[in-house]
């Protein structure tokens, strides 16, 4: 796996959030071809933005902080959304901060480590959530019936907390330097929580890594 693209977000208007100011990054380009990016713990959910330097976040309740400080989604991905929709979807399209390629990003596991960069120089980073599709997403495609297609793929791309910081490139490496032994993928985390609630009970075998609101509903279920 490598990252094809680092992708960051200028703020702009739009009616489809309900955002200060109804601002949103949602439209995320890539970087100049080179340029490095600092990655970092932006802080708790709900006052923590992007772990991405210069990357915005729009809607602070509902995105960004520790638990959402990265988002990866995989270029392989793109390419078939772009087959079903009939329309180009560049880098960043989908409000992606890493454009992956050669890895299925919906099969990671929840606490898996990736370090990026060649020879271990990037940031360390911790799978620990999927992306819920929400109405800004939706407007922003602006496909009919977006979430629901969306969902019923089940391949949300993954979030990602910042172990160790460091600066991410185009074209940096990632290494997976630590599989756990559950079960549990991002899409199985995306499924449980969407369309097979059933299944909430086993993403505890995630343990301390798994997102902690996704926790407490899991508890809930089991309760």
């Amino acid at each position: 796996m490598h990252v094809l693209s680092v992708n960051l977000g200028k703020p702009h208007r739009s009616e489809h959030t309900d955002a200060a100011g109804h601002l949103t990054g949602i439209d995320k380009r890539p970087v100049e071809p080179g340029a490095g990016v600092v990655v970092a713990a932006p802080g708790p959910r709900g006052t923590g933005g992007s772990g991405l330097a210069g990357d915005t976040i729009g809607d602070l309740r509902h995105h960004g902080g520790n638990e959402q400080a990265v988002y990866a989604f995989a270029r392989e991905e793109l390419d078939q959304w772009e087959e079903e929709l009939g329309r180009e979807l560049s880098n960043g399209m989908f409000g992606e901060n890493l454009t992956t390629t050669g890895f299925a990003v919906d099969d990671a596991l929840i606490g898996e480590r990736w370090r990026v960069g060649a020879k271990g120089t990037g940031p360390l980073l911790e799978v620990c959530s999927m992306r819920i599709p929400c109405r800004t997403f939706a407007g922003w495609l602006e496909e009919r019936g977006w979430i629901k297609r969306f969902m019923a793929r089940a391949r949300s791309g993954a979030y990602l907390r910042v172990i160790e910081p460091g600066e991410v490139h185009a074209g940096d490496p990632v290494e997976v330097v630590h599989r756990p032994g559950h079960e549990v993928t991002v899409s199985f985390l995306f499924r449980s929580l969407t369309t097979e609630p059933a299944l909430l009970p086993r993403i505890l075998a995630a343990g301390e890594a798994l997102d902690p609101l996704a926790r407490e509903t899991a508890l809930k279920r089991t309760a």
